[in-house]
């Protein structure tokens, strides 16, 4: 068994998750995006014990991730990461985070271009350490959550918790 397998086999099997949209325009009514990751994660196998929608506001965000983190291992936004000047969410949460994994957005951006084009570029996406809980940092579209969570955050959710606990 190669190491990585090692580490999976090792890892839990089951995750707490929040998931927070980050939004202007959207309530929780309205919040497909939300929705999505909620059921992904839920279908995997793990749990989501914290939701909100919160405005593009840097305080905001802060303080729902912040929230989010006291009873949670792994936390998940979507929205506030283009370029739009209200979109502060990537600016808000890159200073706080402990450790970078830049290797998501890279990989995000390329499996992106592969299915939209150039205005992959576009698109905001991060991930770190945030007080030793995960943090993915994900546009609001619901493709873009769907495309990120069923081929990247997924498939190693549980490998990445079970590495940060040793």
């Amino acid at each position: 068994m190669g190491a990585v397998e090692e580490h999976k086999a090792h890892a839990p099997k089951s995750v707490k998750c929040a998931v927070i949209t980050i939004s202007d325009s959207r309530t929780e009514a309205t919040d497909e995006s939300g929705k999505i990751l909620r059921q992904l994660v839920l279908e995997a196998g793990h749990k989501v014990l914290f939701t909100a929608v919160v405005k593009d506001d840097a305080k905001a965000i802060e303080e729902a991730v912040e929230q989010a983190a006291w009873t949670c291992d792994a936390i998940v936004t979507n929205g506030g990461t283009g370029l739009g000047p209200r979109d502060v969410t990537i600016e808000t949460l890159k200073p706080r985070l402990d450790k970078m994994l830049p290797g998501f957005g890279e990989l995000f951006r390329t499996l992106s271009y592969r299915e939209i084009g150039s205005a992959a570029m576009l698109s905001g996406a991060l991930a770190g350490v945030y007080k030793a809980r995960l943090l993915f940092c994900l546009p609001g579209s619901p493709a873009a959550c769907t495309l990120a969570m069923r081929s990247l955050i997924l498939p190693e959710l549980g490998h990445a918790i079970g590495v940060m606990s040793r």
